[in-house]
């Protein structure tokens, strides 16, 4: 019987006790469960005609459309800003001061900025410049809003980079500099590999930010998912059974890129075993003289 200093192992009684309160609270979450469905019956939320009409041609095509529009923005914005975040990253991290202060204040600033207000300006700003650029509302509403999550996510992300780099035990470093390298060739061959497998969850968990961020562009006139769905739950008679259906896809669209990152990390990390190896064996030379 294993044994803990923290926390003794409970007696019969008390696991009996502790069975009935799982009971009791079971029987409690059952019961929650019962009557919100009870009251989902009696509001006409379980009506065939909802169901129906969320399964005609045209509303799946407007769902679809949005969707889209939702994948492209965060497509963009997701790619854009991993680049912003890796660039502003290494201004950060430079030995000159005239390249890392610009760029701390501008990390600073967009990181502070609420997100709303920033996309809100940049659609004021596209409209403004629309004479001369020919923009429609559509792409107006797309600049706005990729830009602006591009801004904020990019300057969260070099944090999560920096971060990164800086996990990285220093001695890998210096037995790079030791060997010959130049700065920009340890970031780029040694911390930074090496730093992704500290970064990896972050990374993802703000990529998952940005998509979601992305029912922001409701606000510019974009037609996402959460805007055209707004449409069919006035046709389908039934906002609360259309927004459930329009959260069960975000959390769909999160789940898969959750498992894309478990994916990453693990062919990371066997890389990553891999040149540590490699770093350990010229350590181990040079310490050898």
């Amino acid at each position: 019987m294993s044994s803990s200093v923290l926390f003794d192992e409970p007696g019969p009684r008390a696991r009996v006790r502790f069975r009935l309160y799982n009971g009791v609270f079971v029987l409690v979450v059952l019961g929650v469960i019962a009557l919100v469905l009870y009251k989902f019956n009696a509001a006409g939320q379980f009506e065939s005609r909802i169901y129906h009409r969320l399964s005609e041609n045209g509303v799946i095509t407007e769902l679809r459309r949005g969707l889209v529009a939702t994948l492209e923005a965060a497509g963009l914005a997701i790619a854009v800003a991993l680049l912003l975040g890796i660039v502003l990253a290494v201004a950060r991290l430079s030995d000159h001061r005239w390249i890392r202060v610009p760029a701390t204040a501008f990390v600073e600033f967009f990181r502070a900025v609420p997100l709303v207000l920033l996309i809100i300006f940049l659609f004021g700003l596209a409209g403004a410049t629309s004479p001369m650029s020919g923009w429609d509302t559509r792409t107006q509403g797309l600049a706005a809003l990729v830009t602006g999550l591009m801004l904020y996510n990019g300057s969260v992300l070099c944090e999560v980079f920096r971060a990164g780099v800086n996990a990285v035990p220093k001695g890998q470093a210096e037995a790079a500099y030791a060997i010959g390298m130049r700065k920009n060739q340890v970031l780029r061959v040694v911390l930074i590999p090496q730093g992704v497998r500290y970064m990896l969850p972050a990374i993802i968990s703000q990529c998952v930010v940005a998509l979601k961020d992305t029912s922001l562009g409701y606000i510019v006139l974009y037609p996402e998912f959460l805007r055209g769905s707004r449409t069919v739950a006035q046709y389908a008679g039934s906002f609360l059974v259309t927004y459930l259906l329009i959260a069960l896809v975000y959390i769909a669209m999160n789940s898969v890129l959750s498992l894309l990152a478990y994916w990453a990390e693990r062919r990371i990390s066997q890389r990553g075993r891999g040149a540590a190896r490699a770093v350990e064996h010229v350590e181990e030379a040079l310490a050898a003289g």
